[in-house]
């Protein structure tokens, strides 16, 4: 069993106690692979104890400071590791006073940063950075009979006069990662995942759960219900990155969803599965142009999806156990 641990080798996970870094970690560590985690603070036991109490976290994972803005500052962290899995990035508060800068700058600087110390990593063998379906969807040439694909990009101009801050860093940022991997020779595939649900393994529930808990609850200002959306399931996007970390003849970019589907079609599957939650019955109409995902890329590695089912089932079971929301 030993041997099986050595064989899968060291890798570097950025912003590790994030949603979905937690998941990877949780991940990696049952496949048997050694684990260096970057976080702002290893001492912060409260937000961290949830990756120590993981399948493996004692033998097999370590825990080290990083700053997204400080260049270098990962390069401890990623020396010697044979694989990255950038996953950190920033996300925008609510009430930001300048959101731009909030969030574009570190987004595109943090990712540079983390590509610079992997430059200088001769153990490198590939760069797996999670972008989001954000950076190919928002256009103003969408096909409703075209699904969208991993040839598709947001436009820059569009994110900005829409103040689409989110879909604009995420689309900067991985179109800089090319860039400098392109320039450098660097081994670089980017996994970009919907609008993520399922359990969270942390105690501090992230953006993409809150919104869950609100909407679950009957409350939908202020959340990112828009019209029409792609769902992934949390562990399915773990999963898709070891999958294209270990693949060899895994390349380029990769769209991560499970099913795209409309606001009222969401709440009404919603409300029939928990008739006994508060869910809106229905949303404003809003005019977004209607759009699907082309997924088969991934699903050409073999690749399954979990339904919307499944992935809201998995997320209410948690926010019941965590005690955030009342099984009545």
């Amino acid at each position: 069993m030993h041997q099986k641990f050595e064989s899968k080798g060291k890798v570097c996970v950025t912003g590790a106690a994030g949603f979905l870094a937690s998941w990877l970690i949780r991940r990696l560590l049952l496949s048997g692979y050694h684990v260096i985690g970057t976080v702002r603070d290893p001492g912060n036991n409260k937000k961290l104890s949830h990756l120590w109490s993981l399948e493996g976290a004692k033998e097999r994972l370590q825990l080290v400071k990083a700053d997204l803005m400080e260049e270098g500052s990962f390069d401890d962290a990623i020396m010697g590791c044979e694989g990255v899995f950038h996953t950190a990035s920033p996300v925008l508060r609510w009430l930001s006073s300048d959101p731009k800068a909030e969030i574009l700058t570190p987004a595109i600087e943090g990712t540079l940063n983390v590509m610079r110390s992997c430059k200088k990593n001769p153990s490198l063998k590939r760069i797996v950075l999670t972008s989001s379906s954000s950076t190919v969807r928002a256009r103003d040439d969408l096909n409703p009979n075209v699904p969208l694909d991993e040839s598709s990009w947001s436009s820059v101009e569009i994110c900005e006069r829409l103040k689409i801050w989110y879909a604009l860093s995420k689309t900067l940022a991985e179109r800089a990662a090319w860039e400098f991997c392109k320039h450098n020779n660097i081994d670089l595939v980017t996994i970009l995942p919907s609008f993520v649900i399922g359990p969270s393994l942390s105690p501090d529930l992230c953006t993409t759960a809150s919104d869950v808990l609100g909407l679950l609850k009957g409350k939908t200002e202020k959340f990112h219900w828009n019209g029409r959306m792609g769902y992934v399931h949390i562990d399915d996007v773990a999963l898709s990155h070891i999958l294209v970390y270990e693949h060899e003849n895994a390349y380029g970019r990769y769209l991560c969803s499970s099913k795209v589907v409309d606001n009222n079609e969401l709440v009404e599957m919603l409300s029939a599965r928990y008739p006994n939650f508060p869910i809106p019955k229905r949303f404003e109409p809003l005019d977004r142009p209607h759009y699907d995902f082309d997924t088969s890329k991934l699903k050409s590695l073999g690749f399954k999806f979990k339904s919307i089912e499944e992935m809201f089932d998995d997320c209410v079971a948690s926010l019941i156990e965590q005690g955030h929301l009342s099984s009545a």
